[in-house]
């Protein structure tokens, strides 16, 4: 398929899945494991922070959230950016800030430089969930793009996991606090040598009048030639690039559910797994370390069993019935809360399990809300709005467990996903194909 005399005219839907596929993948992958760890690593290093430091609650919200802070800006700005400027500068540029911040974590000498150095790492992180799956979504077959995405949340869901367990292993030792935190440099100084010499997406160059250029890149690592309709349908969506666009008649009740999907899935999500160590004394849970290991266990068979869930149900289906799992897993953790151990786990496993697998849809359902000229725009602002949801939940937890106890604390946060629930059945539009129910 390399060369001219067997090109063949076909839409970017209907080439078959590749080794081009795969190292488009392959790319965003390193960047989901990275953005899994730096997260992930907070909150394991917290409680050692809180006694080295002698954090109050309000700083350890302020510091739990910060990359999350981030990442709100980060996306709302870069996400713009990667419609304006294209998707391959931000996808690679990024990861420099990452993984210079990153290391300068090692030199921290308190709270408020570790804080600024981690609103640092979420902007250029936020940069990457606009763009990154933007870019994939662009690339990847049809029929593939459901597990394309969704396989990149099950990276996340490693990188989170391989960082909790170091926390749990490591932090005891001396200054290991200092290098795990550094140790998110590694992770990112590898994808940003990948990523040299990625291609730009032909979708948003068509969208730009930037026709030729488009053509040599899908004949070059795809080896097809675009078909006329599509070359002619993008570029007449390039007439009104605005974003204004994603509040206009007919896309606006796409964006706001959008909002409120992936708000209401990560509040409760990033709230609870960064105060897993707190929630576990609120509980009353013994062998904690045990425990912890069992639930990032459940985090990471979730996220792979996540993409049967992407493959088999409707996007609409697998959102609704998500939501309600989780809002009565955590109404059940709540309503059993003074009871033994063993009688715990099981709510708190089920809401693991599920929470990890329906992450999943976040890669997946937003770049499927808008069309390429405002889909990393699109795509930034769902990111960027979910996160202050995410820093929101993250801060008020130990408020809320200090001032209201864990029993009502996880009815709040059943409510959160409630809504999420509710705002799905009215609004949610059903974008993928192919899907069995």
């Amino acid at each position: 398929m390399s060369q001219i005399s067997s090109l063949q005219h076909s839409s970017l839907d209907e080439v078959p899945f590749g080794r081009f596929h795969l190292r488009i993948t392959a790319m965003t992958f390193g960047a989901n494991f990275s953005d899994g760890y730096a997260l992930g690593i907070i909150g394991a290093l917290l409680p050692i922070l809180t006694t080295k430091w002698v954090l109050s609650g309000f700083e350890q919200g302020m510091l739990a959230s910060s990359a999350l802070i981030g990442l709100f800006f980060g996306s709302m700005v870069l996400g713009r950016v990667g419609d304006i400027i294209g998707r391959q500068r931000v996808y690679v540029l990024n990861f420099i800030l990452i993984a210079v911040a990153s290391l300068l974590q090692l030199w921290a000498p308190g709270l408020w430089v570790l804080f600024v150095l981690r609103v640092l790492i979420g902007f250029g992180l936020g940069a990457d969930y606009a763009v990154g799956p933007t870019l994939q979504s662009e690339f990847a077959p049809r029929k593939q793009r459901g597990f394309m995405l969704a396989s990149l949340t099950v990276l996340w869901t490693v990188g989170y996991v391989v960082a909790n367990v170091l926390g749990v292993l490591l932090v005891g030792t001396g200054d290991a606090w200092r290098w795990l935190l550094a140790s998110g440099a590694i992770p990112a100084i590898v994808v940003l040598l990948v990523r040299i010499g990625a291609p730009e997406s032909p979708g948003w160059l068509i969208s730009r009048g930037r026709v030729e250029e488009a053509r040599a890149i899908v004949r070059k690592h795809l080896g097809v030639e675009l078909t006329d309709a599509e070359l002619v349908t993008s570029v007449g969506e390039n007439a009104s690039n605005d974003y204004r666009r994603l509040f206009v008649k007919g896309q606006a009740k796409r964006t706001w559910f959008g909002v409120v999907f992936y708000s209401a899935l990560v509040l409760p999500y990033f709230a609870i797994y960064t105060f897993v160590p707190t929630i576990f004394e609120n509980l009353k849970i013994q062998d904690a370390n045990l425990q912890y290991i069992i639930l990032n266990f459940f985090l990471l068979v979730g996220g792979i069993a996540g993409l049967w869930l992407v493959q088999r149900y409707s996007r609409r289906a697998a959102t609704f019935w998500s939501f309600v799992v989780l809002a009565v897993s955590l109404l059940v953790l709540g309503l059993t809360s003074g009871m033994p151990a063993f009688v715990l786990m099981i709510p708190f496993a089920v809401y693991t399990f599920v929470m990890s697998a329906a992450s999943n849809l976040t890669q997946v359902y937003p770049p499927e809300l808008f069309p390429t000229p405002i889909r990393s725009s699109g795509v930034g602002l769902l990111n960027g709005l979910s996160r202050i949801a995410s820093a929101a939940g993250t801060f008020l937890l130990p408020l809320m467990l200090t001032g209201w106890g864990i029993a009502a604390s996880m009815y709040v946060l059943a409510a959160v996903l409630a809504v999420g629930a509710v705002f799905t059945w009215w609004w949610a539009p059903e974008t993928s194909k192919n899907h069995l129910v």
